[in-house]
């Protein structure tokens, strides 16, 4: 059996939670104040996801790089693989936020969308 100390981020909050874990699958936790922490912790430790946010080439808009975000969560561990993928990316403007710029980015079923008009 293992534990983890963690703090989680779903509110201002900031609770400290106490994670057990036993052969690689959630347990218990401990320490959280209400029902978003235990899921947060759960999620964190089994399949953890995170929001990317970055930029793309962009010809012919006012600046030479369009910011973009993913609109969903996608795994952690392919962030590195999603931002190397992005890197060869070039889009023409006109651009308008929450356009499609990268459908179904890798395969993960998440699309990389502008977060700016440009």
């Amino acid at each position: 059996m293992e534990t983890k100390v963690m703090n989680c981020i779903m509110c201002p909050m900031g609770c400290e939670m106490t994670v057990t874990i036993e052969n690689g699958k959630f347990v218990s936790v401990t320490g959280n104040t209400c029902p978003r922490g235990a899921k947060y912790a759960e999620t964190e430790v089994t399949d953890p996801r995170r929001m990317l946010t970055t930029t793309v080439r962009i010809q012919g808009g006012l600046l030479p790089l369009l910011p973009v975000v993913s609109a969903d969560v996608l795994p952690k561990g392919k962030i590195a693989e999603c931002v190397a993928y992005l890197r060869n990316v070039i889009v023409q403007a006109p651009v308008k936020a929450g356009d499609v710029i990268v459908p179904d980015i890798l395969g993960l079923g998440v699309n990389i969308v502008a977060s700016r008009d440009m």
